[in-house]
């Protein structure tokens, strides 16, 4: 290309093509956004020390797991709600543009007797945006104490399901599992965790999150 000036131009406006576009398609492979969580005081270490929180020890666990490990953001709120969550949502994806989205919602909607259909309307819309976004996602399914009747738990439950199987999203089933019905790993309130039930509660996430690391 030395001895033509028209084909070293072209040649130097291909390389700067290929140049502006790495940093879009490591984008699109999810390589380089970070883990972005949503949620609420489950995922927010709720009367325990920050560091306690599952969603610190999974940062913990990435720190040493992996060669150069994705941040992790939490975006989590004691108290949000889908709703909320929603209204944050755009801001929050294009601040941190996450390789992997975090859903980690619903139990306060439904302590506040919103309907599971409405609660499906917003956590479907959440995925759309993330996915619309770049991001992977993955769905964190809850549970309401059993006076709220089996029925309405089994609709809550179905919500989760049928979001994940029909958006492709990944999902943890209960995101307590294995917590929430062992007094010494819950605090009084009976709602949330105590520092020595999150690593459990990590556990229950791990094997739901860790496939969506890969490229």
């Amino acid at each position: 290309m030395r001895g033509n000036p028209v084909l070293r131009g072209w040649g130097w406006g291909w390389l700067l093509a290929c140049w502006l576009l790495l940093p879009g398609l490591a984008y699109a492979k999810g390589t380089a956004g970070p883990i972005l969580v949503v949620g609420d005081s489950l995922s927010a270490a709720h009367n325990i020390p920050v560091q306690s929180g599952w969603v610190s020890l999974l940062e913990q666990r990435l720190k040493q797991q992996m060669k150069a490990p994705p941040a992790v953001i939490n975006a989590s709120i004691s108290g949000e709600t889908t709703s909320g969550a929603l209204t944050r949502l755009p801001g929050l994806l294009q601040k941190h543009r996450p390789g992997v989205l975090v859903i980690e919602l619903g139990g306060n909607d439904a302590l506040r007797g919103l309907t599971p259909a409405q609660l499906q309307a917003n956590l479907e819309k959440m995925i759309v945006l993330g996915q619309g976004a770049g991001a992977k996602v993955l769905l964190l399914g809850i549970d309401v104490p059993p006076n709220y009747g089996p029925a309405y738990r089994q609709r809550l439950k179905q919500v989760y399901a049928d979001l994940a199987k029909r958006h492709g999203v990944g999902l943890v089933p209960f995101l307590l599992e294995g917590v929430a019905l062992d007094p010494k790993l819950m605090q009084a309130d009976g709602l949330h965790p105590t520092a020595a039930g999150q690593p459990k509660v990590l556990e229950n996430v791990w094997p739901a999150l860790k496939p969506l690391l890969s490229n």
